[in-house]
């Protein structure tokens, strides 16, 4: 863990003390547009952090974000379990109930997840506008495995119990609170999520400094519950976010708050409000290439009513670092999203490739 901490605060370093370069542009695009994909939680609303593009009265732009993640996440119980087995397999029922039959609650929940969001915009007025964001997604086994434990065992990370179990297969069990979930294959090969609508406005002057947009928006269920695609609840948020802008540097801090209703989801919980807390630092390095670092925290929607896991209980942190490019009138990014501190409630890796497409970026400003 203090070797991946160094690596992340030599990043940070690199892009805070990088000497600028000469542009002709001041332009900004705002924050990473990645949401949380957290096993089942992505399944809630979430408030996409929020973009930096002025665009005028009667204008559209299309977005489209392909982000991809992999979990693996467990309880300690189920590691030292694992730990203790010779070589690979495919966890299979006698393994199952070994974890099950563990002291206090236990889960695995090994698996990757891919989803494509598309959100379409339009500005009524200078300042105000709306989106609607169509999702879809698939589950997998994926690819990734080999891939994350090299990179831990090039820098000395634990790899937590992975080389006991057969690599991209999909593994889900859980004991919280004697739910009893066991799931060895994809539980679906995916399909559309709810849709989310929402409202955007955007501050006419800056107050000492800072910008600051303000959204509300709402996840509608509007097909009822369905099992990894829909907890059959619609859920409501808001949020705001502050956006202070510098010659070759920007600054974003926000924070969203979102009414859940968890009772029927695949780990149910009561009906609750979820803080989020998004800090971020944007920097060109081009006239056409910015450079975005971005972190992420979050309330844990269990509370010892739900589990006794500490690693459920936890604060969920995560840190991307991305970089936006224009191409025309057109902005391509990639994002790369590793969690932190708490490795066990959140996903071990995502990545993000996004494209944006609007008139309006012929002639931003702000």
């Amino acid at each position: 863990m203090r070797v991946r901490r160094q690596i992340l605060a030599s990043l940070l370093a690199a892009a805070a003390l990088a000497p600028p370069p000469a542009m002709s542009e001041n332009d900004f695009f705002g924050l990473l547009r990645a949401r949380d994909l957290t096993t089942f939680g992505f399944l809630r609303l979430d408030m996409r952090p929020a973009h930096a593009i002025h665009a005028p009265a009667g204008t559209w732009a299309i977005e489209a974000e392909l982000a991809h993640q992999n979990t693996w996440a467990l309880s300690r119980g189920a590691r030292d379990y694992l730990d203790s087995l010779p070589g690979r397999r495919a966890l299979g029922p006698g393994e199952v109930a070994d974890i099950l039959a563990l002291p206090g609650e236990n889960y695995v929940f090994d698996m990757e997840l891919a989803t494509l969001d598309m959100t379409l915009h339009y500005k009524f007025t200078e300042r105000w506008g709306g989106y609607l964001v169509m999702s879809g997604v698939n589950y997998s086994g994926g690819f990734l495995d080999s891939s994350i434990e090299s990179f831990h065992d090039t820098f000395g990370f634990d790899n937590n119990g992975r080389p006991a179990v057969r690599r991209n297969d999909v593994n889900l069990v859980a004991d919280l609170n004697n739910a009893n979930i066991a799931v060895f294959n994809a539980p679906t090969s995916g399909g559309l999520l709810d849709p989310t609508i929402g409202i955007r406005y955007s501050s006419p002057e800056q107050v000492k400094g800072w910008n600051f947009v303000l959204e509300a928006a709402a996840k509608l269920a509007l097909q009822g519950r369905e099992e990894f695609l829909s907890t059959g609840e619609s859920d409501y948020g808001v949020q705001a976010t502050l956006q202070r802008f510098g010659d070759h540097h920007a600054w974003y801090a926000g924070a969203s708050a979102v009414y859940y209703d968890g009772r029927s989801s695949i780990t149910p919980t009561d009906p609750q409000v979820v803080p989020t807390l998004v800090l971020g630092y944007e920097r060109h390095l081009g006239s056409k290439t910015h450079l975005v670092l971005q972190a992420y925290a979050s309330d844990s929607i269990y509370t010892r009513e739900d589990t006794d896991l500490d690693e459920l209980l936890g604060m969920k942190y995560q840190l991307s670092i991305g970089i936006y490019r224009r191409i025309g009138r057109g902005v391509l990014s990639f994002a790369f999203t590793e969690n932190l501190q708490n490795f066990n409630n959140t996903p071990d890796v995502g990545l993000q490739l996004g494209w944006a497409y609007s008139p309006a970026l012929a002639v931003q400003s702000h």
